[in-house]
Protein backbone atom coordinates (compact mmCIF):
# COMPACT_ATOMS: atom_id res chain seq x y z
CA UNK A 1 0.00 0.00 0.00
CA UNK A 2 1.20 3.83 -1.00
CA UNK A 3 1.06 6.57 1.28
CA UNK A 4 -2.54 7.73 1.62
CA UNK A 5 -2.55 11.45 -0.11
CA UNK A 6 -6.58 11.16 -0.30
CA UNK A 7 -9.25 13.05 1.83
CA UNK A 8 -8.77 11.80 5.29
CA UNK A 9 -12.33 13.41 6.27
CA UNK A 10 -13.63 10.45 4.31
CA UNK A 11 -11.23 7.72 5.43
CA UNK A 12 -12.29 8.97 8.89
CA UNK A 13 -15.96 8.41 8.22
CA UNK A 14 -15.07 5.28 7.20
CA UNK A 15 -12.62 4.02 10.01
CA UNK A 16 -15.46 5.69 12.65
CA UNK A 17 -11.87 7.37 14.06
CA UNK A 18 -10.44 10.60 13.66
CA UNK A 19 -7.18 10.41 11.92
CA UNK A 20 -6.61 14.20 12.74
CA UNK A 21 -7.10 12.78 16.28
CA UNK A 22 -9.14 16.60 17.30
CA UNK A 23 -12.67 15.29 16.03
CA UNK A 24 -12.65 17.93 13.02
CA UNK A 25 -13.90 15.24 10.73
CA UNK A 26 -17.18 14.83 12.77
CA UNK A 27 -17.91 18.16 14.17
CA UNK A 28 -21.49 19.56 14.34
CA UNK A 29 -22.53 20.67 10.78
CA UNK A 30 -21.34 17.49 8.90
CA UNK A 31 -23.94 15.90 8.76
CA UNK A 32 -22.45 12.07 7.39
CA UNK A 33 -20.80 11.04 10.39
CA UNK A 34 -21.27 7.47 9.30
CA UNK A 35 -18.98 5.11 6.28
CA UNK A 36 -19.27 7.07 2.41
CA UNK A 37 -21.22 4.33 0.21
CA UNK A 38 -24.63 3.04 -0.14
CA UNK A 39 -24.34 1.02 3.39
CA UNK A 40 -22.13 3.16 5.27
CA UNK A 41 -24.85 3.81 7.30
CA UNK A 42 -25.46 0.18 8.22
CA UNK A 43 -24.06 -1.81 11.46
CA UNK A 44 -21.80 -4.38 10.19
CA UNK A 45 -19.77 -7.07 12.48
CA UNK A 46 -16.10 -7.56 12.13
CA UNK A 47 -14.14 -10.60 12.42
CA UNK A 48 -10.87 -10.60 13.90
CA UNK A 49 -8.70 -10.52 11.13
CA UNK A 50 -10.96 -7.50 9.98
CA UNK A 51 -11.01 -6.19 13.20
CA UNK A 52 -6.40 -6.43 13.04
CA UNK A 53 -6.49 -4.78 9.77
CA UNK A 54 -8.80 -2.18 10.58
CA UNK A 55 -6.70 -1.48 13.61
CA UNK A 56 -3.03 -1.55 12.19
CA UNK A 57 -5.09 0.71 8.61
CA UNK A 58 -5.89 3.56 11.45
CA UNK A 59 -2.25 3.58 12.90
CA UNK A 60 -0.83 3.36 9.15
CA UNK A 61 -3.07 6.40 8.29
CA UNK A 62 -2.77 8.38 11.25
CA UNK A 63 1.16 8.55 11.56
CA UNK A 64 0.85 8.37 7.65
CA UNK A 65 3.17 5.63 6.38
CA UNK A 66 3.65 2.78 3.99
CA UNK A 67 3.36 -1.11 4.59
CA UNK A 68 7.00 -1.13 3.91
CA UNK A 69 7.41 1.46 6.47
CA UNK A 70 5.35 0.11 8.88
CA UNK A 71 6.70 -3.28 8.83
CA UNK A 72 10.11 -1.88 9.38
CA UNK A 73 8.79 0.15 12.90
CA UNK A 74 7.36 -2.97 13.61
CA UNK A 75 10.13 -5.20 13.38
CA UNK A 76 12.43 -2.47 15.28
CA UNK A 77 9.75 -2.70 17.67
CA UNK A 78 9.43 -6.20 18.27
CA UNK A 79 13.56 -6.19 18.96
CA UNK A 80 12.98 -3.72 22.10
CA UNK A 81 12.63 -5.02 25.51
CA UNK A 82 9.37 -4.90 27.22
CA UNK A 83 5.95 -4.95 25.49
CA UNK A 84 5.57 -4.71 21.92
CA UNK A 85 2.85 -3.26 21.82
CA UNK A 86 3.50 -0.17 23.39
CA UNK A 87 7.34 -0.05 22.32
CA UNK A 88 5.31 0.23 18.77
CA UNK A 89 3.51 3.62 19.70
CA UNK A 90 6.70 4.75 21.62
CA UNK A 91 8.84 3.93 17.92
CA UNK A 92 6.11 5.65 15.83
CA UNK A 93 5.97 8.90 18.57
CA UNK A 94 9.75 8.96 18.10
CA UNK A 95 9.27 9.65 13.68
CA UNK A 96 10.75 13.38 13.22
CA UNK A 97 7.54 14.41 11.14
CA UNK A 98 5.28 13.01 14.62
CA UNK A 99 7.84 15.23 17.18
CA UNK A 100 7.60 18.43 14.97
CA UNK A 101 3.38 17.55 14.92
CA UNK A 102 3.30 17.07 18.60
CA UNK A 103 6.27 20.46 19.30
CA UNK A 104 3.01 22.17 17.91
CA UNK A 105 5.35 23.71 14.87
CA UNK A 106 2.51 21.98 12.60
CA UNK A 107 -1.33 21.53 12.62
CA UNK A 108 -1.09 17.81 10.84
CA UNK A 109 1.24 15.00 10.51
CA UNK A 110 1.22 16.08 6.75
CA UNK A 111 2.13 19.10 6.69
CA UNK A 112 4.92 18.48 9.59
CA UNK A 113 6.25 15.88 6.87
CA UNK A 114 6.54 18.39 4.43
CA UNK A 115 8.13 20.77 6.70
CA UNK A 116 10.62 17.97 7.16
CA UNK A 117 10.77 16.93 3.34
CA UNK A 118 11.37 20.95 1.91
CA UNK A 119 14.66 21.45 4.20
CA UNK A 120 11.93 23.29 7.20
CA UNK A 121 13.96 21.90 10.39
CA UNK A 122 17.17 21.24 11.82
CA UNK A 123 17.68 17.93 14.06
CA UNK A 124 20.85 19.11 16.80
CA UNK A 125 21.64 21.57 14.65
CA UNK A 126 21.73 19.75 11.24
CA UNK A 127 19.24 20.45 8.68
CA UNK A 128 17.29 16.57 8.13
CA UNK A 129 15.04 16.09 5.60
CA UNK A 130 13.68 12.73 6.25
CA UNK A 131 10.50 12.58 7.90
CA UNK A 132 10.83 9.35 8.69
CA UNK A 133 14.37 9.08 11.09
CA UNK A 134 13.70 7.69 14.43
CA UNK A 135 14.62 10.38 16.83
CA UNK A 136 16.44 9.24 20.20
CA UNK A 137 15.63 10.95 23.67
CA UNK A 138 17.01 14.33 24.71
CA UNK A 139 17.43 15.23 20.62
CA UNK A 140 16.51 19.24 19.87
CA UNK A 141 14.40 19.75 17.31
CA UNK A 142 14.39 23.61 15.91
CA UNK A 143 12.79 25.77 12.66
CA UNK A 144 15.41 27.07 10.51
CA UNK A 145 15.93 30.62 11.14
CA UNK A 146 15.30 31.54 7.22
CA UNK A 147 11.72 29.35 7.67
CA UNK A 148 10.77 31.09 10.96
CA UNK A 149 8.17 33.39 8.99
CA UNK A 150 6.35 30.34 7.07
CA UNK A 151 2.62 31.22 7.95
CA UNK A 152 2.12 27.73 9.08
CA UNK A 153 3.76 28.61 11.77
CA UNK A 154 1.42 31.38 12.70
CA UNK A 155 -1.23 30.39 15.52
CA UNK A 156 0.66 27.27 16.50
CA UNK A 157 1.83 27.96 19.88
CA UNK A 158 -1.74 27.95 20.71
CA UNK A 159 -1.77 24.04 20.02
CA UNK A 160 -2.11 21.61 22.82
CA UNK A 161 1.39 19.79 23.01
CA UNK A 162 2.24 16.62 25.01
CA UNK A 163 4.15 16.12 28.25
CA UNK A 164 6.98 14.49 26.67
CA UNK A 165 8.12 17.03 24.46
CA UNK A 166 9.08 20.58 25.99
CA UNK A 167 8.15 23.26 23.11
CA UNK A 168 10.06 26.79 23.46
CA UNK A 169 7.59 28.92 20.54
CA UNK A 170 9.46 31.85 21.06
CA UNK A 171 12.61 30.34 19.77
CA UNK A 172 10.62 27.99 17.42
CA UNK A 173 12.82 24.91 19.06
CA UNK A 174 11.90 21.67 21.26
CA UNK A 175 13.05 18.54 22.59
CA UNK A 176 12.45 15.00 22.89
CA UNK A 177 12.31 14.64 27.00
CA UNK A 178 11.38 11.28 27.33
CA UNK A 179 9.41 8.18 25.94
CA UNK A 180 5.55 9.03 26.14
CA UNK A 181 3.17 7.22 28.02
CA UNK A 182 0.23 5.03 26.97
CA UNK A 183 -2.37 7.20 28.93
CA UNK A 184 -0.91 10.04 26.90
CA UNK A 185 -1.73 8.86 23.49
CA UNK A 186 -5.08 8.37 21.53
CA UNK A 187 -7.40 6.12 23.63
CA UNK A 188 -9.32 5.18 20.37
CA UNK A 189 -6.45 2.45 19.06
CA UNK A 190 -5.97 -1.13 20.10
CA UNK A 191 -2.07 -1.42 19.35
CA UNK A 192 -2.56 -5.46 20.50
CA UNK A 193 -4.30 -5.96 17.42
CA UNK A 194 -1.58 -4.47 15.16
CA UNK A 195 0.59 -6.53 16.79
CA UNK A 196 -1.11 -10.10 16.11
CA UNK A 197 -1.67 -8.88 12.78
CA UNK A 198 1.59 -8.40 11.90
CA UNK A 199 2.22 -12.06 14.14
CA UNK A 200 -0.24 -13.55 12.11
Amino acid sequence: MSRYTKSIFKKSRRLGFSLLEDNKEFLKGKKRTYAPGQHGAANRKLSGYAEQLQEKQKLALMYGMTDRQFRRLFGIAKKMKGSTSMNLLIVLESRLDNLVYRMGFAKTRRAARQMVSHGHVLLNGKKCNIPSTIIPLNSEIAIKEASKKMAALGENEKRYTLPFVKTDFEKLTGKYVRYPERKELNQDINETYVVEWFNR
